[in-house]
């Protein structure tokens, strides 16, 4: 924040952590599909077999404190903390979260 540079990131921990935003695979629905990856390999299927899967969940975290502080404007809308689910874009789910 010292230089006032956004930075966005694929990973929600980084907006939890300053960064203005992140947009990218929802990590707790990705650690299921693995232990899903896991339990079939387990049971005996072989791994180069197995379909590879883009990630369905999808999720975007505003930063309202960095974005305030970079001087960004926000509508009153997005100030208010909320969960959308059941929103599609190409097939995936987005979910949505506001840190402040």
């Amino acid at each position: 924040m010292a230089q006032r540079i956004p930075v966005i990131s694929g990973w929600a921990l980084f907006a939890e952590s300053g960064a203005l935003c992140t947009y990218g695979p929802k990590l707790t629905a990705s650690y299921q599909r693995a232990a899903y990856y896991v339990d079939r390999i387990l049971k005996g299927a072989k791994p180069a077999e197995l379909p590879i899967e883009r990630p369905t969940v999808l999720e975007l975290v505003v930063n309202l404190k960095t974005a305030d502080a970079l001087g960004l404007n926000q509508p009153a809308a997005a100030r208010s903390p909320r969960q959308c689910t059941a929103a599609q874009l190409c097939t995936a789910k987005i979910s949505q979260r506001i840190v402040s």
